[in-house]
């Protein structure tokens, strides 16, 4: 339980789904753990340390790595998590500048910002996980063309990333979560249900159908890929770096 004993870890949109998960998984075993999002929630975990900051800006990440320095005077592990769309249906017709440019500085550029200022930082044997998405191999063309194209860059930039870091003894490895079962995906299958005229189980199968099915059947719990990122920063995957795991339940039907 304790094998993050003494190890210091920043986890970037920390305070619900999967971040919160990431959060809770490090924290039980020894992590001092540091998280971030715009605003504080009312029920974050005790003995975590809180920066309320908007990472999508240049400024919101300079704040992080100061403060992420300040509280814990080192850092061991970085899990950029934060991530996600606001971008509206319609195809890539839909998809003004500004949508382009809004999902790019979410999903993209705080791992870059944070990583160029904190990465010095890390000690030796320090992990940086990026989690990315299988969107940038499944997009949606209605609605997550930026998206995936983000999570897309995302995903070459952490790869180059890891080959300038090895040799320095610091790990860069990526999580490519499918569909999870969050606090927001749940609240979207239950529009889907109501707008439907089926159950939350009815909704499910509607998400599942459009993803082009999930062989295992259902969604993973954010748990579960709380759990591959925390084997992924631990000392048993000492020796891998520069690679993507895929939690997807099967969805990704290529080798």
């Amino acid at each position: 339980m304790g094998v993050f004993e003494g190890k210091r870890a920043l986890v970037t949109g920390g305070t619900r789904g999967l971040g919160a998960a990431v959060v809770a998984h490090l924290a039980a075993r020894g992590a001092d753990v540091v998280t971030t999002a715009r605003s504080k929630p009312e029920d974050a975990p005790e003995g975590v340390a809180f920066i309320a900051a908007d990472i999508a800006t240049a400024e919101g990440c300079a704040r992080v790595a100061a403060e992420t320095i300040r509280l814990l005077g080192g850092l061991d592990i970085i899990v950029h998590v934060a991530g996600g769309s606001s971008a509206p249906g319609g195809g890539f017709a839909a998809l003004t500048d500004d949508f382009w440019r809004s999902e790019i500085d979410l999903n993209l550029m705080p791992a870059v910002r944070l990583d160029r200022q904190l990465a010095p930082q890390l000690s030796q044997g320090g992990v940086i996980v990026h989690v990315t998405s299988i969107q940038r191999q499944l997009p949606l063309p209605e609605s997550t063309t930026a998206y995936a194209s983000a999570k897309a860059a995302l995903s070459t930039y952490s790869k180059s990333l890891s080959k300038e870091l090895a040799p320095k003894g610091v790990r860069v490895v990526r999580v490519s979560p499918g569909w999870i079962e969050t606090e927001a995906s749940v609240a979207l299958a239950e529009r889907i249900a109501e707008s439907s005229g089926t159950d939350y189980e009815g909704a499910k199968a509607i998400i599942m159908n459009a993803l082009g099915g999930i062989p295992l059947g259902r969604p993973a719990k954010p748990e579960e890929v709380a759990g591959v990122i925390g084997f992924l920063a631990s000392p048993a995957a000492s020796a891998v770096t520069g690679v993507e795991y895929v939690v997807d339940g099967g969805t990704v039907p290529t080798v």
